[in-house]
């Protein structure tokens, strides 16, 4: 008997090998086709850094150099400290904007303006702060936004301490230096300015009314003595003996 009758007889007519299906495809263990492998799926973040490359970080605040070389060997040396991380340092730096008299005349226009410019000032967006309680001859009712404020630490205080100290205490008029009574009894000093135009980021054309705002800036110094050296030493312009008992 010749090969193609025995094949015939292997598979008659009807019963040939299933269509659709090359034959010898192996089976998986449910009976499906063998399984697909999937791709690696690649982070879009990791590629990006990949094609630009590291940040390079942001160089250190001059204030802070000239703090760890130079401020912190003068006050260890006329305060008798021993360890060099005894020295009283800038702790923070709050930056305060009263805003509750535009609040109660309900010009919230203002109130936001007042935002963006203590945001630009400070590089920072501000806090809206709250009012704890009804006061009835002010007009105020808990809950109501009645001020702004900004807590600056590690390099955004020292690179703002820096433009205040350059930039904006110059631009005062009839300035004749800052009252060196203005510690408290933990080395703390408050100051304020009268308007925001001192500072140069703020577009005086765009602004629409005079805002002033207060200054704290918190130290570890345990007394007012080392505290005002210590912003002597940053260069905060205190007013001499002399000139402020005129």
């Amino acid at each position: 008997m010749s090969e193609e009758k025995k094949e015939d007889k292997k598979h008659p007519k009807g019963h040939g090998p299933p269509q659709g299906k090359p034959e010898g495809q192996a089976k998986g263990p449910r009976g499906g086709g063998e399984k697909r492998e999937k791709k690696p799926k690649q982070a879009p973040a990791e590629a990006a850094v990949e094609e630009t490359g590291p940040v390079e970080p942001a160089p250190t605040p001059r204030l802070l150099i000239h703090f760890r070389e130079k401020v912190v060997p003068e006050l260890q040396q006329k305060f008798g400290y021993k360890n060099a991380l005894a020295v009283p340092r800038l702790d923070k730096i709050v930056i305060s904007m009263g805003v509750g008299k535009l609040a109660t005349a309900g010009e919230k226009g203002k109130v936001e303006q007042a935002e963006k410019e203590l945001s630009i000032i400070a590089g920072q967006k501000p806090l809206r702060c709250k009012a704890k309680k009804s006061v009835a001859n002010f007009k105020v009712r808990e809950g109501q936004e009645t001020g702004l404020k900004v807590t600056l630490r590690g390099s955004r205080m020292y690179e703002f301490l820096d433009r205040m100290v350059s930039l904006a205490i110059p631009r005062v008029r009839d300035f004749r230096g800052l009252s060196p009574t203005g510690f408290d009894k933990d080395g703390n000093y408050n100051f304020g300015f009268t308007e925001q135009t001192v500072f140069p980021e703020v577009n005086a054309a765009e602004v629409q009314f005079q805002q002033g705002m207060n200054i704290t800036m918190v130290t570890t110094a345990p007394d007012a003595e080392q505290g005002r050296e210590l912003l002597r030493q940053f260069g905060i312009p205190f007013r001499t003996e002399e000139k402020s008992g005129k």
